[in-house]
């Protein structure tokens, strides 16, 4: 028996679609709430308990091969009964308010009962939670569902997560080793400012194909060449369509040249060269798309280091917008030291919907400079 622990932060990205940026605090749950926020983590994990009782693409793995311990209700054991699991529950909380000290108990009780994997649901805050409370010999995975994800403990998809946890109940040969476990000051990220920390490592299984790598920050070339790749996309812009410009400082750098206000880290509408709206929420960009006549544009950049496009940061940018948008109408702009950087691996997709991550795999245009593109995979 593969003994797994399942510990599940339930308000894990609640704020990303309604564009808060975070999760973190009451204040910030309850303004999600407020503002129609639906919780997206435990439907993430049942996507990866899903993998695992099917045994898909392992051949043997079934639930019976998985020994789940969890805590009540919301934090696992709703979720493992769903996916057919007869888990053991440990612990006891209030099912309508979880805290991260649940998740701190969770994790610490888990690892003192010898379990051979920790898998936990959330974002870097959860990530923190985890680390604080086991110690670094504890092997763990997170499946992501977190707004803002720059740690190295995650799978690049829930479906990776389950694959994980499948080969290793196979008995196959999957290396661990160290990855950081980084997060940063909500306050300060929905000012525009971004303030990352090192808090610790986490042991986590390291497969490249599976496992999304720390998030790499800052500007990494000089100006000149995002003001080369905002050129080509000035020159080519039609005044009569709706352009979705996602967050970072390569899609700033075209707001910039436009002379527009901004988000750094939220998603802004542009039309005829001048801001519609600025940090915009999920419903705020499906009702500017419906208006939109089938004349929109999604532009967006991958975040440096790991090459997720889609499902990191911008939540905003839901399975509807981008069904609606089409693939071919994502305009996705990268310096090519970004690119490199990858070393080969492709460009990542998490967008809460496994068959429309699957529609935009392939490859697609990568805006590099002035008039200069290349082909590049999206995996």
């Amino acid at each position: 028996m593969f003994r797994v622990g399942l510990i599940i932060n339930p308000l894990a990205g609640i704020g990303g679609v309604v564009a808060l940026k975070g999760s973190d605090g009451k204040e910030t749950v309850a303004e999600a709430l407020s503002r129609g926020a639906e919780l997206r983590a435990p439907q993430r994990a049942i996507r990866a308990l899903d993998v695992v009782s099917e045994g898909a693409n392992s051949g043997t793995v079934n639930p019976v091969a998985v020994a789940l311990v969890t805590y009540p209700g919301p934090m696992g054991e709703e979720v493992a009964r769903h996916c057919g699991f007869s888990p053991e529950v440990i612990g006891d909380i209030d099912p309508n308010v979880t805290t991260p000290e649940d998740t701190e108990l969770a994790a610490k009780t888990m690892s003192e009962m010898g379990l051979d994997m920790i898998l936990f649901v959330g974002g870097d805050g959860t990530a923190r939670n985890i680390c604080n409370a086991i110690p670094e010999s504890q092997p763990v995975l997170g499946i992501p569902a977190g707004v803002k994800m720059h740690s190295g403990v995650y799978a690049i998809t829930p479906e990776a997560a389950g694959e994980l946890v499948c080969r290793l109940a196979n008995g196959e040969l999957v290396d661990i080793r160290q990855q950081e476990v980084r997060d940063i000051d909500e306050d300060a990220f929905r000012q525009g400012n971004v303030r990352a920390r090192y808090y610790g490592d986490l042991l986590v299984p390291e497969e490249g194909r599976f496992m999304q790598h720390v998030k790499s920050g800052g500007r990494e070339v000089e100006a000149l060449v995002l003001q080369d790749i905002a050129g080509t996309l000035i020159e080519e812009m039609e005044d009569d369509y709706l352009y979705i410009v996602g967050p970072g400082s390569t899609t700033r750098g075209l707001m910039e040249e436009l002379g527009l206000e901004n988000t750094l880290l939220g998603v802004d509408l542009v039309r005829s060269r001048q801001v519609l709206a600025l940090d915009v929420t999920g419903s705020d960009i499906e009702q500017a798309v419906a208006a939109a006549d089938g004349k929109v544009k999604i532009i967006i950049t991958p975040i440096g280091g790991q090459g997720h496009l889609l499902g990191r940061g911008n939540h905003q940018l839901t399975p509807s917008v981008i069904r609606q948008v089409g693939r071919d109408n994502l305009v996705v702009i990268a310096t090519k030291t970004k690119i490199t950087a990858l070393n080969g691996r492709p460009l990542l997709v998490d967008s809460n919907d496994p068959a429309l991550d699957k529609a935009l795999a392939g490859y697609i245009p990568v805006t590099t400079g002035y008039r200069d593109r290349i082909l590049y995979p999206v995996g």
